[in-house]
């Protein structure tokens, strides 16, 4: 396999998508709702505009290497944006994506793990 530095942005976008929503659905999974409640409970959490606002929770405590991964993705060229999203949020989303792709990618789970935290916290106060 290639380094991780060498990979696209869409392939570290593509595997912390993958990521992202599997953290997402383990949280729920603790709560023990009925299927259909946990599908509409991760679509949620699970969207372009949910993830932008978890990169805001985030990005004051990210490293710069971090801080570029995230603008790698974040960058990424795509025509493809969901009508419930601005360009923007769809940007940034995917920004996060490849963010969780690269550090899942690098073995840095306990980091992962971290920064989820901060965001499964903030975005859960009312939950």
């Amino acid at each position: 396999m290639q380094s991780v530095n060498e990979l696209s942005a869409g392939t570290l976008a593509f595997v912390g998508d993958a990521v992202y929503g599997l953290l997402v659905r383990q949280r729920l999974a603790e709560t023990n709702r009925p299927i259909g409640e946990l599908h509409r409970l991760s679509v949620t959490f699970v969207n372009a505009n949910s993830q932008a606002e978890a990169f805001k929770v985030i990005e004051p405590i990210l490293t710069e290497k971090e801080i570029s991964q995230y603008k790698h993705g974040r960058n990424l060229h795509t025509n493809n944006v969901p009508k419930q999203s601005t360009v923007a949020q769809y940007h940034s989303a995917t920004g996060l994506e490849a963010l969780f792709g690269y550090l899942h990618l690098s073995g840095q789970f306990d980091r992962i793990n971290e920064l989820f935290e901060l965001i499964w916290k903030s975005t859960t106060q009312n939950f």
